[in-house]
């Protein structure tokens, strides 16, 4: 099966058009490809042909809770495909080691799921420091002792968050390094300098930016300034405009670069659901519809999809609509190392998405397959 989609590409230089064969991009170019296709799709008028967004952080969509095992990651992965998400973490927030390192396990027995790509796992915790646990409960956070580091490195999650400034900690992070899992800073009251270090030992990424860590203060910086001053590492940014206001993503953008923020949505199950009562890994949260909060009011992730955070990217001064998709597609898959993920060219994966001019998804494709197609 050929497929030929022609329009405005995404990072493609003066190219118009790209073949699809199976699973892969073979050509991109202008004018007739080498080979005819069986179907042609063309992107309208300020539609766009991008790559398929990667999401680092979901907790849940559409009613359904990652935590509540394979059969509600398999039913996430078949929803967000509408959302143009073509692949994703799904999240556990902070359990006993053990029930994370189950969880990691699902999520393997889960990566055949037949909508969005499911990349792995990403344990958000327990090695969290307790006057920065926003959501997460303080019974079941624990420190990276040996013991408890050597079940994470049997569960082989793909990213796992922490605080560098626990106790073992800095071991910790070498170790997780050295086995090729993502280690991420995030809910952490860590100081520049302890934000340095963590860096060193191996830190390179920041789960959610500015949220759940001190604040950026003249005399106290703190590790978030230390993760946005090092190129090294990409921040995660939850741009709904509730958890980090406007006027500091576009500080972020002039601070770190484009290129080394990614866009994650931090998605509970009330994502892409009317307001109501919902659940996360277990909690009862409540949506109002942009915001997910405990009974106490403590933010509790987020319900905004990846388009609602790409067009606010999108509006910020020097941003362009193609620069804001590649903060959803392309930094979030380098982070992973997934070099034919998030990006148009020959060889990369025909995971591809053609959005209207508000950015709302029109088409998704998923290894070569039509998954998605949004009603006239």
């Amino acid at each position: 099966m050929r497929t030929l989609f022609r329009g405005a590409l995404h990072g493609a230089g003066s190219a118009d058009s790209i073949l699809v064969e199976g699973e892969v991009i073979t050509w991109v170019g202008r004018g007739r490809p080498p080979e005819k296709a069986d179907e042609e799709l063309t992107a309208g008028p300020g539609e766009l042909i991008a790559p398929g967004f990667v999401d680092l952080q979901v907790n849940g969509f559409a009613g359904h809770d990652a935590a509540a095992g394979a059969d509600s990651i398999a039913a996430i992965s078949q929803a967000l495909p509408a959302t143009g998400v073509t692949a994703f973490l799904p999240t556990i927030i902070s359990e006993p080691v053990e029930v994370g390192a189950e969880f990691a396990a699902t999520v393997g027995a889960a990566a055949e799921a037949t909508g969005a790509r499911v990349l792995g796992a990403h344990i958000e915790g327990p090695f969290l420091n307790p006057s920065f646990r926003g959501a997460h409960l303080r019974a079941h956070l624990a420190e990276p002792t040996a013991r408890n580091v050597d079940a994470v490195l049997a569960a082989r999650p793909r990213l796992i968050t922490l605080a560098p400034e626990l106790p073992g900690a800095l071991a910790a992070i070498e170790r997780l390094q050295r086995a090729g899992i993502v280690v991420a800073a995030g809910h952490t009251g860590a100081d520049f300098e302890q934000g340095r270090k963590a860096i060193a030992a191996g830190v390179r990424f920041a789960t959610h930016i500015y949220n759940a860590m001190p604040p950026v203060h003249h005399r106290r910086p703190g590790i978030a300034l230390a993760l946005l001053l090092d190129p090294r590492v990409t921040t995660g940014l939850i741009a709904d405009g509730e958890h980090v206001h406007p006027s500091v993503c576009e500080q972020l953008l002039r601070v770190k670069g484009a290129s080394r923020i990614a866009l994650t949505t931090d998605q509970t199950s009330a994502a892409g659901a009317p307001p109501g009562s919902y659940s996360l890994s277990g909690r009862a949260v409540h949506s109002d519809g942009r915001v997910v909060r405990l009974e106490d009011g403590t933010l509790a992730g987020s319900a905004a999809a990846m388009p609602d955070l790409v067009r606010l990217m999108a509006r910020l001064p020097g941003m362009t609509p193609a620069r804001a998709v590649s903060l959803a597609s392309t930094a979030p898959a380098r982070v992973l190392g997934e070099r034919l993920l998030g990006r148009i060219g020959e060889g990369a994966c025909a995971d591809i998405v053609i959005l209207d001019a508000e950015m709302r998804p029109r088409l998704t494709m998923i290894r070569g397959t039509v998954i998605f197609r949004r009603p006239d």
